[in-house]
């Protein structure tokens, strides 16, 4: 098993990282304000106006340490890493694949299959948790969504090209984001429908930014397994976008909302958290992440049962758990992909 190591998240602007011995270390001003082991590291993110030493740079690329460079509020904007990793007949074949209709839309049934499930389970774990205190309406809703997330999934089995379904995918999240705003149990915090690009609200700000470091981590993954994350099968190739990252992240999209949701109801973030650009962008305040990301790196190291290794693993491990059966089954080592299925 990979061991689980951290992701080191700066956003102290006018920061200064640097390399001491085997610590990276970060100055404000010459003052040295914090330190910590960099062997323990797999990633470094850094929000807006963070510096870091050509040797911590060199440092990082020499070993598999990625440098993301996020703005402050948290657009990806850069990444650094080393030398291209992986055996080039696993990339030559994913290239392949990529071209081949037959072949993808398999991969692209997987993904979203798994997405729809993990939806369905959002639904049904609320419904467990706190169905003695909904209102007869609010669990018809609930119910009628999740039989239409039910016989969705047997739709996608039975789709046969890819624009159909995208739009099978598309129809179920308008189900699911229909009776999302149900989930939401602080009156602080509304969410009238999905935007993005900017959010305008903070449940969208908040899902929005949950999903970049998603996607950081799933990126992450696939380079480490040999893959190249932007040769992809369901999002379209486009230059610069680490397209197979965000096919890896369909399926984790619904517990990253699960661990929104969380944030939210357990009152761990406020309305007061949140800021509001004048042209109605919303964004989580520089100060606010301090406590997101404490409570992001308390979910990573959470376990969580994968059914297909059949063992419980830490939430942090998913995307290199899942990457893994990706390139297994590229390589032709296993006949499909097997999305993870929340239980």
């Amino acid at each position: 098993m990979r061991p689980l190591k951290n992701t080191l998240f700066v956003q102290t602007q006018g920061a200064w990282l640097n390399k001491q011995g085997e610590n990276v270390v970060m100055n404000i001003d010459y003052e040295v304000k914090g330190r910590v082991p960099i062997h323990k590291l797999d990633a470094i993110v850094c929000f807006g106006q963070v510096s870091i030493s050509p040797a911590l740079m060199a440092h990082c690329t020499d070993n598999a340490i990625t440098i993301t460079h996020l703005n402050q509020y948290g657009k990806f904007q850069a990444r650094i890493e080393g030398a291209v990793s992986g055996n080039v007949l696993l990339r030559r074949e994913q290239y392949r694949i990529s071209d081949d209709p037959e072949r993808v839309q398999p991969i692209c049934h997987s993904i979203i299959l798994g997405k729809v499930h993990n939806q369905r389970q959002v639904i049904r774990r609320y419904l467990r948790d706190y169905k003695s205190q909904l209102d007869e309406p609010t669990i018809k809703s609930l119910d009628g969504a999740q039989q239409r997330l039910e016989r969705g999934l047997n739709k996608i089995l039975t789709t046969q090209n890819l624009p159909d379904l995208l739009g099978r995918e598309g129809e179920m999240a308008s189900v699911y984001f229909s009776v999302f705003p149900y989930f939401i149990r602080n009156p602080d915090f509304i969410f009238p429908k999905r935007t993005r690009n900017p959010a305008t609200d903070a449940v969208n700000a908040l899902l929005s930014f949950t999903y970049t470091l998603m996607t950081h981590d799933c990126r992450s993954a696939l380079e480490t397994v040999g893959l190249d994350p932007a040769c992809g099968v369901f999002h379209q190739l486009r230059p610069g976008r680490p397209s197979l990252a965000l096919d890896l992240v369909e399926e984790f999209r619904p517990i990253v909302d699960r661990f929104v949701l969380s944030l939210i109801n357990k009152k761990q973030l406020g309305k007061s958290d949140f800021k509001t650009e004048a042209n109605g962008a919303v964004w989580l305040k520089d100060e606010a992440r301090q406590t997101f990301f404490k409570a992001w790196h308390d979910r990573k190291q959470q376990t969580i049962y994968h059914e297909w290794f059949e063992e419980s693993v830490p939430f942090g491990l998913l995307p290199h758990l899942q990457a893994t059966i990706m390139a297994r089954h590229i390589r032709g080592d296993i006949d499909a992909y097997i999305p993870f299925l929340w239980k």
